[in-house]
């Protein structure tokens, strides 16, 4: 029984899983009946719970209930989109006549259409995603007032908090099309983060800490998010600038996986058929140092970028995307694939559970040492980076290390090199990898960047 003033934990999804398969099969036979040669579509379900606390009071407490259709329809080479948030007859009757009126005045396009039939998933391992958080409001608050409490309770000098927030998430979904192809399945996303502000004189800073995972067990425990949160804040008290220079440049581990991002963005199937990227061509080229092996495992229990087939059916296989340095194969989806004279790789939607390992990976403090004086990369600002060329350059915050050891907090720098060299620039790979989404990477040392300050 509950006896406060809040509801009961949302039930994760309002229709059974037999309902969004049988809105799959009528969408397909009604748009079939319409005049589709083909047609695919996509049903989702879900839930989601977010608890805010700020200086140990409730500021947002938020309930959310998701559902949604997409339907694309394909007439000839023609292509038609629709979608909606209601699951009507009347709605779903709409949703695909519009797909159908779409694509009737839409241009030709000889590489639109589903995915190839033989490549499409015919078994589904469990690969262990559903682990739904059944989380009262008050428990939520409770842990949330436990971690800004951690947060605060670092040092004195932390005076004021951005508040921590306490999520649990459930989404189901359906994919469904011409084929034959009619598979889903649960998934789960929880989180816990908490950010505060540090004061000492006229100087101010902040930072952060947080956790996801599919299972509430596996998140880091409530008041280690708000130390770390907590002891990160007054690293950066102090901050200075530095003079211009060229040094290493060391990745932490927090923000190496946008590298490994911009990587999987050159190498995906849009930015090559569009011949936007700075590493066209490079199956079977030296990307990398030979060092380095970067592997898709697509499989991984309780993976937050697992799943049995992509966004089109097509089924996942782990494989090796770069091995000793060299480029193995892209990220396709059926289309960009036969734009490109290739096939799919079962990455419509995306990359999966990409995990960089060097042949030798370093605990972090051997990274410091190895890389002897220049800089701590922690924060990144702003967005500068040119997938053509590969000329990168952001804003960036962290720390100067001195004889292997950090000296002092740095911020107002900018970094800047470009992509191509600072991939093939891999000096080190750091053994601390954080698990926050599809990429899985260490702190990455740099052999050598331009750091422009004062």
């Amino acid at each position: 029984m509950n006896n406060s003033n809040y509801p009961e934990p949302l039930q994760p999804f309002t229709y059974p899983y037999e309902t969004l398969q049988q809105i799959a099969n009528d969408v397909l036979t009604l748009a079939k009946k319409g005049g589709a040669d083909a047609c695919e579509m996509h049903v989702s379900d879900g839930s989601g719970q977010n608890v805010t606390v700020r200086q140990g009071e409730v500021e947002t407490i938020e309930y959310t209930r998701d559902k949604g259709l997409s339907v694309t329809v394909h007439i000839g080479h023609k292509r038609g989109n629709a979608s909606s948030s209601d699951f009507s007859p009347q709605a779903i009757r709409e949703t695909i006549s519009a797909a159908l009126s779409i694509a009737r005045y839409t241009a030709d396009d000889i590489y639109a259409g589903l995915a190839d039939k033989d490549l499409l998933a015919t078994s589904f391992p469990d690969l262990d995603l559903y682990h739904p958080w059944s989380l009262s409001v008050e428990t939520a608050i409770e842990l949330a007032r436990r971690c800004e409490a951690a947060a605060l309770a670092t040092d004195k000098r932390i005076t004021n908090s951005e508040g921590a927030s306490v999520s649990a998430g459930a989404s189901r979904f359906v994919y469904a099309n011409s084929h034959g192809f009619n598979a889903g399945y649960p998934l789960s996303r929880h989180s816990i983060s908490c950010a505060v502000i540090a004061g000492e004189q006229n100087n101010m800073q902040r930072d952060y800490w947080y956790s996801v995972a599919r299972a509430a067990s596996d998140l880091e425990a409530i008041e280690e998010i708000g130390q770390k949160a907590g002891m990160r804040t007054l690293a950066r008290l102090g901050a200075r600038k530095i003079a211009t220079c060229e040094v290493p440049v060391l990745f932490e581990s927090t923000i190496s996986s946008g590298l490994l991002g911009y990587f999987v963005k050159a190498i995906s199937g849009s930015s090559l058929y569009r011949k936007s990227s700075f590493l066209l061509d490079s199956i079977g080229k030296q990307v990398f140092p030979a060092t380095i092996q970067i592997s898709e495992l697509p499989h991984l229990p309780k993976g937050l970028a697992s799943c049995a087939f992509d966004d089109e059916g097509v089924a996942t296989h782990p494989r090796k995307v770069v091995e000793n340095g060299i480029v193995q194969g892209y990220f396709l989806g059926s289309y960009t694939a036969r734009k490109l004279g290739m096939r799919s790789t079962g990455n419509a939607g995306g990359n999966h559970n990409l995990i960089l390992e060097n042949d030798v990976s370093l605990p972090f403090d051997a990274l410091l040492k190895k890389m002897n004086k220049g800089l701590l990369v922690t924060e990144l600002l702003g967005h500068g980076v040119n997938l053509v060329t590969g000329d990168y350059s952001q804003g960036a915050a962290g720390f100067w290390v001195e004889n292997g050891e950090i000296s002092y907090p740095v911020e107002e720098i900018t970094i800047a090199g470009n992509l191509k060299e600072m991939l093939s620039g891999i000096v080190a790979v750091g053994d601390d990898i954080i698990v926050r989404g599809s990429r899985h990477c260490g702190s990455l040392l740099i052999e050598r960047m331009i750091i422009a300050g004062h």
